[in-house]
């Protein structure tokens, strides 16, 4: 892989760490971006869907999830994790993310992972082909692509360091620190950096030197390369070795800090973990000798570091190596911005004509078009194109809802306050108030039930048992008049209607049996409308390829119950409307219909 990363690349965010997650934003919108490159957050403990950030004045929402398993499965081309967990968990998480697959990078944030667990997640990932930068590291970078958390420091910062577009030096360091110091110092003396890695402090890291240096040896953007080591350890010299053999031919200006430990008693630690030297071969002094006998551009300072890149640089630009970098248009992050208080995620109606899910208005809405309220209501309620059957379903549900009389307490309801004097949305409110468990509940607690019977492989009589051990009336099931040698014809077209266009009807087929069991107590114990709609409903999402957790929050939201009230609508308005048309006085209700127990007070 010879680039790290491009402009497409996106990453899985472990644990919300919301000002890098804005910063990483920021920058997709400095460099304009055409998609974030936070694809998503993993955060266990949050019961949130979603968290909002700025995309320059605006807002956008990314997805949250619980685990990382559901994350990759919603973003399976997020190929980057970014582990921001501690360093008790960071190991596990990382683990895991290796058994899942699908991940070329893996950047880890932690310091102070336990050095053999470090090892072995490092060797485990190195198998896999999986690049781990990390622990106890800033990140990594591709100017001008993508950016890990707070590499780089502020957006001035970035600019300042022409971090906001591909140079020609590779940069690896060991400190994050330094690396934003370093990309300062190259782009004063040369034209900025094409790509950069901070290895990280700890001791036992995942790619070291060489393999980010042999990285960019293969990446044509990268024209020559700045190593950055320390006192501590012997990965310097795995890089003496490839120079020395010609697997890395690009010119390599390279400096090993900690060479004041020599003034010291052996042993003492600078900073990182791993900058300890154990022998003298790991010492400063030595690596940055054996850096200069191989060949490698090694300064007499750190001072003197600046005016070596800006010889190199020279040179190679001289030579025509490295030719001029234009400078790409930057997007400006406001110096003001407030955040919404409103999301709407299904209608626009900003631009020239308002649209319904993406859909200009007049592209489902005229007869022409041949859409109707079904896909109306597919595009708003859930952001989908439902094909025909699917739609035509559902407008035949709303049309066998719409009314089932003046009797009914909603259409009772609506009636009397039309006649009290009330306008149309006032008496239609009355009477959608009462649809709730005892009035349209049916319809949700057949689908949840039945669902519920059908999951878990309850036989009919199974079920039956169930329901009375929970002393609830099976939903759905019976009719007042209705029985198996009166059928409702309205369940006879809704069950004609999916055999014949459905994918198929598990549940409904399901409920048919459990039917057969019901009557054969009493003959009115009949899968009734209510129950029919409900049952369907779920084979319909089922067919639509709707996860069973998707389904069930649609149950649980009261989705079902939803269409009820959308089809009752039509009916209750109607029932106003004839009120209204006659003209009808002020309703009382008749005296002899009142039952009247009316006790003499007791005195306290």
């Amino acid at each position: 892989m010879a680039q790290l990363f491009t402009r497409d690349t996106q990453a899985i965010f472990w644990n919300n760490n919301a000002s890098a997650i804005q910063r990483m934003l920021d920058y997709d919108f400095t460099i304009d971006r055409k998609t974030p490159s936070v694809a998503c957050i993993v955060a266990p403990t949050s019961e949130n869907k979603f968290q909002k950030f700025f995309w320059g004045a605006d807002e956008i929402m990314v997805p949250l999830f619980k685990n990382t398993s559901d994350a990759k499965k919603a973003f399976p081309t997020a190929d980057v994790l970014l582990n921001f967990a501690s360093f008790r968990t960071a190991y596990d998480v990382t683990m895991e993310a290796l058994e899942i697959g699908g991940f070329k990078s893996i950047m880890i944030t932690a310091e102070g992972i336990p050095e053999r667990l470090a090892r072995g997640m490092n060797a485990k990932a190195r198998a896999l082909g999986v690049i781990v930068i990390g622990p106890a590291t800033v990140g990594a970078i591709a100017p001008g692509a993508f950016k890990i958390a707070n590499i780089g420091g502020t957006i001035e910062n970035i600019i300042n360091s022409k971090l906001h577009r591909a140079g020609s030096c590779g940069l690896v360091t060991r400190s994050g620190g330094l690396f934003n110091e370093l990309s300062n110092i190259i782009a004063i003396n040369a034209d900025g950096i094409a790509e950069g890695v901070a290895i990280g402090g700890d001791r036992f890291v995942g790619s070291v030197f060489i393999d980010n240096l042999l990285r960019m040896q293969d990446n044509p953007e990268v024209k020559y390369m700045l190593l950055l080591g320390e006192v501590g350890g012997t990965e310097e010299y795995k890089v003496i070795e490839a120079v020395k053999s010609g697997k890395i031919t690009k010119p390599i200006i390279a400096w090993c800090i900690g060479t004041i430990a020599k003034y010291y008693d052996s042993g003492v630690q600078f900073g990182h973990a791993g900058a300890s030297a154990n022998g003298d071969q790991e010492t400063a002094d030595a690596k940055n000798k054996a850096m200069s006998d191989a060949g490698m551009f090694v300064p007499k300072s750190f001072n003197d570091l600046p005016s070596l890149i800006a010889e190199v640089y020279t040179k190679l630009k001289s030579e025509g190596t490295i030719g001029e970098i234009p400078e790409p248009i930057m997007n400006t992050l406001p110096k003001v911005r407030k955040s919404k208080e409103f999301i709407c995620t299904i209608s626009d109606d900003r631009g020239d004509e308002a649209t319904y899910a993406g859909f200009p208005i007049s592209s489902v809405a005229t007869p022409d078009t041949g859409k109707g309220i079904g896909d109306v209501i597919a595009l708003l309620w859930f952001k989908k194109q439902y094909p025909k059957w699917a739609t035509q379903f559902i407008e035949t549900v709303i049309k066998t809802v719409a009314d089932h009389g003046p009797a009914v307490s909603g259409a009772h309801n609506a009636k009397v306050t039309a006649r009290a004097g009330k306008s149309v949305v006032e008496s239609l409110v009355t009477g959608l108030l009462t649809i709730g468990p005892r009035f349209g509940g049916a319809i949700d607690g057949a689908a949840e039930h039945f669902k519920y019977a059908d999951d878990n492989k309850l036989t009919p009589a199974e079920f039956l048992n169930h329901m009375k051990k929970e002393g609830i009336p099976i939903p759905g099931i019976g009719h007042r008049i209705k029985s198996l040698r009166n059928p409702d014809l309205r369940v006879e077209g809704l069950k004609k209607f999916a055999k014949e266009y459905f994918p198929s009807t598990p549940l409904l087929d399901y409920a048919l049996t459990v039917e057969q069991l019901t009557t054969s107590k009493k003959d009115n114990l009949i899968l009734n409308v209510d129950g029919t709609i409900g049952i369907l409903m779920v084979d319909m999402w089922r067919a639509l390829g709707y996860s069973e957790e998707e389904i069930n929050k649609f149950i649980s939201s009261g989705t079902l119950n939803a269409f009820f009230i959308a089809g009752r609508t039509i009916g209750f308005i109607g029932h106003v409307l004839d009120e209204k048309r006659l003209e009808m006085p002020m309703y009382r209700h008749p005296m002899d219909d009142i039952l009247y127990q009316v006790d003499v007070a007791e005195e306290i």
